[in-house]
């Protein structure tokens, strides 16, 4: 990790002790590297007690200002060589928000949340915030629970589904900070179980399309009359592909479009609903060569009307926050397009801090802390409980192959 993206953190000398050699990155001696004992022998569900104590929350990053969107654009982008004119072709979605992006005030609210949950419940585990791509970036995170004596960490990414991008690019980071820090072999570091089927973290949608539905239907439209759109991040084909482990034999999509697909069934289902649904796509990025998830929700819009849809409920399934890719892609260019179309429009919301969601996530952290057996874990569709070390070649990004990476087994 290069030094300009420490956000200012150097490490201090390491300490005079010896440590395991399940500590080191290159994994020396366990199946996962960095991990603690618990976890070092590479099972996919952990059931032995481990005493954490500190909890490493990660975050994508945003800019918070004018001056801060082009150099957070490059540190999305970097390795791809785009030049700063193409950067500033994206960065509107930014400007036009005076350059600040809610997704770091989401994270402190979080933050704040998991420490009363946790001191709510007796747990005294300090919650340490990093991003990938804007101070205080992850290794900040890292080096500020070394410096208070706290080196058993167990990590929570902000993102709930399996793909490069949502789960193994934020081990990747793990590793990479563990090196920038120079703590190799002095701290241990786990990682909750993706959430993407908690009932924490699908409680919060479901009681939004509950409540979207009422309204639709308090205006007048019936269930045949609205279409629910479940909305997800696109990413490349490739990449989607080869989500989640091979071994699950996921076919097209991978795990990433097979886990969206039960959750929002699971939802349909916990609601009883008529209403026809569909699995949507937004925010893509890259050249328009390479194939990326489709369709993208502007396009499934158009198709509605044709349908006999008079009424859509657009509903974020993908995201946890209102970040800028929901205040922008559908709180203003899909909402947009609806209206131009003449549908009536509801956007859900995300589980933000919703009391379900802070709930779940310190759930998972006791699950951890208890080491509870995988059957007596809940889960809201087939697919689960996922699995608290990543299966070996889970999640390649097909562009950059296997990196050195945290909680699961290599590659």
């Amino acid at each position: 990790m290069a030094a300009e993206n420490l956000g200012g953190f150097r490490p201090k000398p390491p300490r005079a002790q010896s440590a395991p050699a399940c500590r080191s990155v290159e994994g020396a001696g366990c199946l996962v590297p960095a991990a603690t004992a618990a976890a070092a022998a590479g099972e996919p569900h952990v059931t032995a007690p481990t005493a954490y104590d500190g909890i490493l929350l990660l975050g994508f990053g945003g800019p918070e200002g004018q001056d801060d969107v082009i150099p957070f654009l490059r540190n999305v982008t970097a390795g791809r060589g785009i030049p700063d004119e193409r950067l500033e072709e994206v960065a509107h979605h930014y400007r036009h928000f005076g350059g600040v992006s809610p997704i770091n005030e989401h994270n402190r609210e979080l933050k704040a949340a998991l420490d009363a949950e946790l001191s709510a419940r007796g747990l005294e585990l300090p919650v340490f915030w990093g991003n990938r791509n804007w101070m205080p970036y992850v290794a900040d995170a890292l080096g500020a629970a070394h410096e208070d004596g706290r080196d058993r960490l167990l990590t929570i990414a902000t993102s709930a589904y399996s793909s490069y991008s949502s789960c193994r690019q934020y081990r990747e980071d793990l590793a990479d900070a563990v090196e920038a820090t120079g703590l190799g072999g002095l701290v241990e570091i786990d990682k909750v179980r993706q959430f993407f089927d908690h009932p924490g973290f699908v409680t919060p949608f479901a009681e939004g399309v509950a409540e979207g539905l009422a309204q639709l239907h308090a205006d007048g439209f019936t269930d045949d009359e609205i279409e629910i759109l479940f909305s997800t991040h696109s990413i490349p084909t490739s990449d989607a592909d080869r989500s989640g482990p091979a071994e699950r034999g996921f076919g097209p999509g991978g795990a990433y479009v097979a886990q969206h697909l039960a959750v929002a069934e699971a939802i349909m289902d916990r609601l009883g609903s008529s209403c026809a649904w569909q699995l949507v796509y937004q925010s893509r990025s890259g050249p328009p060569q390479v194939p990326w998830l489709e369709p993208d929700i502007n396009d499934a819009l158009a198709e509605l009307p044709a349908a006999g849809r008079r009424a859509v409920l657009i509903v974020p399934l993908g995201f946890v926050s209102d970040h800028m890719e929901v205040l922008w892609d559908l709180d203003t260019e899909a909402l947009e397009t609806a209206g131009e179309l003449g549908l009536t429009a509801i956007r859900t919301p995300t589980p933000g801090t919703h009391p379900a969601y802070v709930a779940g996530l310190v759930d998972l952290i006791e699950e951890r802390l208890r080491g509870t057996a995988a059957e007596d874990r809940p889960h809201e569709t087939p697919l689960g409980p996922w699995y608290d070390v990543c299966r070996p070649g889970c999640c390649e990004n097909k562009r950059l192959g296997f990196q050195p990476a945290l909680s699961g087994i290599a590659p």
